[in-house]
């Protein structure tokens, strides 16, 4: 209404005289107390003010602030450990740097790579980490950091088996002045060379590192040179082989690093044969305590995000009274005018409403009808096709079949025809839900099928309303049948898992798989079956060895 489009123009004049007057944010002193409490390695309250700076800086359009706290924030969920949400915090940092011509993007960009490679790392994704190593050289000119990232390169290179590829950045790192560095580049070197060539001896240059690490008490440098000569006498010398994972149990304990302590372990209980159950109960514990202490950290790093977006949200509601008392008081000052024209277009508007309520009754109309036709139609497809090709699939399976059986299995999908009209209780809800979707999913292995099921407890689907349960089951069956019809996996995989109030379910197989994504009919319903709960399916059609699709839905909705 026009009144109303006068009212508007108002506030916004009186909004911006506001914003004018208003004191200015300072998330630079946010930023430093950051600092101040990273330094200090007091990585929660440093997490939350680089939480709070980005905010700020994000208000007043300042990329660079925000992306910034952004690579801090990611950094400290790598080194506690919560590796994919340090790689996540980092894309979002790499949406907000895009004006790669300024020093300070660049070298916030460079340490923004070298923190994704360091996550993928941790998580064995070497080529990933390479990926990510390559590009932090793009940005990165400082000679030093330079040698380290090509040290790095040729170490995930070395891990994932190219060796030769390996030699050629090691050998770029080589001239570091940096004598820790030099250690670490002439240690991976020896690496690389025994790998490629067994009869080749790498003792001068390995010792030759210790040395520098042990002169210039580089504990865990002599953790990574211990590991290498335990790895090297492995298959050589047993006895020497022995010492040095003592060695290495010995430091990683002093400098508190699980990651080499695990290390260790895994040697000792393979040539300390007496003692193996020891070692094996204490790699357990240490397994144990430190995926708690990785999942503490997601959990916690996720719990300081969810409160300050909180507090930014009370913040906004607070500024939104504070208007709706301004509207109110305009309201007031031009009451009696407003009135009169807000009545008259009112009339009017009324009759041209009715109008509209008349034609939207009709479209919804028309839109029911449609709308039982498809759910008729899903149901035939989920619950009477799949069905056929079940006994279809069991006839191919099953040598001479018996013949009540067969007539059992068809006067069930006969009942199923007949009670699709009633809308009675889904089948997919009968007795203990977990268990059911199992024999469901089980129901598709044979001989040549392996279907291996991970993570489907009772427990997982505890709040999940009787409406979701129908959806995700149907969902499986048709993407079961899918497999059955056309992917000629041998197996399956289904991994399940909730995350707080969501829900994940990973289809995996390892069939011909899809070059390029067609929906049919049966893939469409899936579509619309997880978007009815308030989920997502995303199908990996790049993937060179099967099809991997993942479900994420919503445990209450």
């Amino acid at each position: 209404m026009r009144p109303n489009y006068l009212v508007i123009i108002l506030l916004i004049f009186y909004s911006c005289n506001k914003i004018e007057t208003r004191d200015e944010v300072y998330p630079t002193k946010l930023y430093e107390k950051a600092k101040y409490f990273q330094n200090e390695n007091i990585s929660d309250s440093a997490f939350y003010y680089f939480n709070l700076a980005k905010n700020d800086y994000v208000k007043i359009n300042d990329s660079t602030g925000a992306s910034k706290s952004l690579v801090n924030m990611a950094i400290i969920q790598c080194n506690n450990g919560d590796f994919y949400g340090s790689i996540e915090t980092s894309l979002e940092a790499d949406k907000l740097l895009r004006n790669e011509s300024d020093s300070t993007v660049k070298s916030t960009l460079a340490a923004n790579y070298n923190n994704m490679a360091i996550s993928s790392s941790f998580l064995k994704n070497y080529e990933e980490s390479v990926a990510y190593y390559k590009k932090t050289l793009q940005f990165s000119n400082d000679a030093e950091n330079r040698y380290i990232y090509n040290n790095n390169i040729g170490d995930a290179l070395i891990l994932l088996g190219q060796y030769k590829e390996a030699k050629k950045y090691l050998e770029l790192a080589i001239f570091t002045k940096d004598s820790l560095i030099y250690a670490k580049v002439l240690n991976n070197i020896a690496r690389a060379k025994f790998l490629d060539d067994q009869n080749y001896n790498p003792l001068p240059e390995l010792n030759k590192a210790l040395i520098i690490r042990q002169n210039n008490k580089d504990i865990e440098g002599q953790n990574s040179s211990f590991s290498t000569l335990a790895d090297y006498y492995l298959e050589k010398n047993a006895e020497k082989s022995l010492l040095y994972s003592y060695k290495l149990l010995e430091t990683s304990e002093k400098i508190k690093k699980p990651e080499d302590q695990i290390n260790a372990l895994q040697r000792l209980i393979m040539l300390d044969k007496p003692n193996y159950l020891k070692y094996f109960k204490r790699l357990t514990a240490i397994n144990d305590s430190t995926q708690t202490s990785r999942n503490k950290a997601k959990n916690q790093f996720a719990v300081i995000r969810y409160d300050v977006e909180q507090k930014d949200a009370e913040n906004k509601n607070l500024k939104l009274r504070d208007a709706e008392n301004e509207i109110n008081i305009i309201y007031l000052s031009f009451g009696l005018g407003i009135l009169i024209i807000t009545l008259i277009i009112g009339h009017f508007w009324n009759e041209k409403r009715k109008k509209s309520i008349k034609i939207e009754k009709e479209k919804e109309k028309e839109l029911e009808v449609k709308n039982t036709e498809l759910r008729y139609s899903k149901k035939v497809h989920d619950k009477v096709a799949n069905k056929v090709y079940h006994v279809m699939s069991e006839l191919e399976n099953t040598e001479n079949m018996n013949k009540e059986v067969l007539l059992y299995k068809l006067d069930g999908i006969y009942q199923i025809s007949r009670d699709i009209s009633y809308d009675k209780n889904d089948v997919a809800l009968e007795h203990n839900f977990s268990q059911h979707l199992s024999q469901m999913l089980k129901s598709y292995s044979s001989e040549n099928i392996k279907v291996p099921i991970i993570g489907n407890e009772e427990s997982l689907w505890e709040d999940v309303g009787d409406h979701s349960k129908v959806e995700v089951f149907y969902i499986l069956q048709e993407l079961m049948t899918n497999m059955k019809k056309h992917s000629k996996a041998d197996k399956v995989l289904l991994d399940f898992s909730r995350e707080n109030d969501l829900i994940n379910i990973v289809y995996s197989d390892n069939g011909i798989g899809i070059s390029e994504f067609s929906p049919k009919n049966g893939i469409q319903n899936t579509e619309s079956r997880i978007n009815s709960i308030g989920g997502t399916i995303n199908f990996d059609t790049k993937t060179e060895n099967g099809l991997k699709i993942t479900l994420s839905f919503p445990a209450k909705n």
